[in-house]
């Protein structure tokens, strides 16, 4: 595994440690923790072939792994003026991005919820009960999420040079 052509044992063991907790903190797997790993570590944007070089895996799994990464919000995918090839790298906004992510996840879970409560209002009340401390669990977390989105884009942006 290569990092911008280095071989460095301190960049191989970090990349490995963010494939075993990035990932599993994640619920990635741990291809995905590699690449983030990679990815964050990577001077330049990188091509799939440098991507699949330096993770020593195959287009199809290195494919899959940056689709994860983009839809996390951490990782983006453009084009270089005049390449025709994509490359990939780590947002500089990786961490909002992730928020974000985390954010709109728990929206639709908080959607799911309204939908069980009304669709469940016939039901038993141990149900229903399930249903609206979901809901009003869901319900906080999208309040806070929305909050820690705000403080921490302001704090990042404040930071930016």
């Amino acid at each position: 595994m290569s990092v911008d052509g280095s071989d460095s044992v301190e960049k191989a063991s970090l990349i490995e440690d963010f494939g075993v907790h990035i990932g599993g903190a994640m619920g990635w797997p741990p291809m995905a923790g590699r690449a983030a790993g990679v990815l964050m570590l990577s001077a330049a944007p990188m091509t799939m072939a440098q991507l699949q070089d330096a993770l020593d895996a195959s287009k199809g799994s290195v494919s899959e792994t940056t689709r994860l990464l983009i839809t996390t919000g951490t990782v983006e995918r453009f084009k270089e003026p005049g390449s025709r090839q994509f490359v990939y790298r780590w947002r500089d906004d990786a961490w909002i991005g992730c928020l974000q992510h985390q954010l709109e996840q728990t929206t639709e879970l908080l959607a799911l919820a309204e939908s069980a409560q009304t669709r469940g209002k016939n039901l038993p009340p141990e149900q229903r009960a399930r249903f609206q401390a979901m809901h009003e669990y869901y319900s906080f977390m999208v309040s806070r999420l929305e909050s820690l989105l705000a403080e921490y884009t302001a704090r990042f942006d404040a930071a930016r040079p």
